[in-house]
């Protein structure tokens, strides 16, 4: 297939050159609700550091599997660009309660201490790349850039 011939997915259709750090509605399929949380501007130099995301995977998406909400979680991980997170969620969440969760989710990696849950051999197949201090760090940024979110910012601004 021929690239030209192909449609452009809705993420390569928001104007990075705009976007904030925040939650978004990145796209809706079925029962199925994509958040963007954005905790780094896009193309501004500062990425996230991989061994923090790594932490901050496991962390986010352990609190957030064992949270009351913790059966409508499907899917937390970091963006290839390294300025995100993607976080899937099952429609019977209501956006309220998707914010409060990663909200929720960042104050649990910003004030995490001991080990880093899944970070065994056995348990993870990179379980070397770890770093808390970093983890807390973007856990702190983003529970403050969420400290006052709203349904009505998850739009992406045109």
């Amino acid at each position: 297939m021929r690239e030209n011939s192909m449609q452009k997915i809705a993420s390569f259709t928001v104007n990075h050159d705009t976007l904030q750090k925040g939650m978004y509605i990145s796209r809706i399929d079925g029962d199925v609700i994509t958040y963007d949380i954005r905790m780094k501007l896009p193309n501004g130099g500062d990425y996230l550091q991989m061994s923090a995301a790594h932490t901050l995977e496991h962390l986010f998406a352990t609190y957030a599997r064992n949270s009351e909400y913790g059966q409508h979680v499907l899917y937390v991980g970091p963006m290839g660009c390294r300025t995100g997170f993607y976080f899937l969620v099952r429609d019977k969440m209501t956006h309220e309660q998707a914010i409060a969760l990663v909200k929720a989710s960042m104050a649990f990696a910003r004030d995490f201490e001991g080990e880093i849950p899944g970070n065994k051999k056995e348990e993870c197949g990179n379980y070397l790349d770890h770093d808390l201090k970093g983890a807390k760090e973007i856990g702190r940024e983003m529970y403050e850039v969420l400290q006052h979110w709203t349904t009505e910012k998850l739009q992406y601004k045109k």
